[in-house]
Parts: structure tokens; sequence; C-alpha cells
């Protein structure tokens, strides 16, 4: 994985190091609006399953209060140059009813099972519909690498 250099990537190259950013990053900005408030942005821990991002939440939450009201979301990756943003709607799960499979993966990444916790929490899925990622401007052109939830190239 390489995070500078302006080198163009193609499609399957961008896949790649996207799949590859998915499985090693910790922490992803979420984006959220609520019809009413507007928007809110926050970074939580992540877990990429593979298929779909997963988040966990303080039940009460701005974050859960506004996904509940309008599950469409954006995730970025934090870096600004290897940009990857990812666009989908959220699914949630307050802890109790959360798979088992993704609540013990999410705590093996992290060391921390919200489940135990006192406090209620909120699992939030995120399966990508669109994913873009670039590398500084030379990448801008071709930078959409999903579309309707398949991946491109």
């Amino acid at each position: 994985m390489q995070s500078t250099g302006t080198e163009h990537r193609r499609t399957p190259e961008r896949r790649r190091d996207t799949l590859e950013r998915l499985g090693a990053e910790r922490d992803v900005w979420v984006s959220t609006a609520h019809p009413e408030r507007g928007p809110h942005q926050v970074p939580l821990w992540f877990l990429w399953d593979g298929a779909a991002v997963w988040m966990c939440t303080g039940a009460t939450s701005v974050t859960a209060r506004n996904v509940r009201a309008e599950p469409r979301v954006r995730l970025a990756l934090p870096d600004t140059f290897d940009v990857v943003l990812l666009q989908g709607e959220a699914e949630c799960f307050p802890d109790r009813e959360v798979p088992p499979d993704a609540a013990e993966a999410f705590a093996g990444k992290f060391g921390w099972d919200p489940r135990a916790e006192e406090g209620s929490f909120l699992y939030v899925r995120v399966v990508p519909k669109t994913v873009l990622a670039w590398r500084g401007e030379p990448e801008l052109r071709g930078r959409v690498i999903m579309r309707d939830g398949t991946w491109l190239g």
C-alpha cells in the first residue's frame, strides 16, 4: 500500500489498494444528516468484513439518531491525499441483536466489546453502493471504482 506519489493507477489497482486499506485501517469519518438538524460528522472505529463496514456508537448518540431518521451515509478514510469515500445506507442493530460473528470480529479487532458495557450501543452496518478512490489530481478522472454496489474493472 502506497500513500504518496502521483502515479496514475488503473481501476483494478485502485480496488486492490482500497480493499487493503479497508482491511487495515482503524478509523473512518462518518457523515450523517438529520432531515431537520442538518449534517453531522464524527470519526468511529470500523471493521470491514469483506462486504460491509461495521461501526458501533452509543445508542443515543447524534450519529445513531441521524441514521435512524436518514440512513444514507458517506464514509471517508482519514487520508486527504489517498482518498477513499464510500456511500451507502446504514442498517442498525441494537447491541443485543447484532449478528454474533460481526460483534465478535469487532471486539477482536479493537479489544473492546460494546455488548459488555453498561450503556446501550448501536452497531451500524453499511454496504457500500458507491466507492470513489483517488490519489491527488492525476487520479480524479476514473475515481469511481464501485457503482450501484458492483466493483468496476
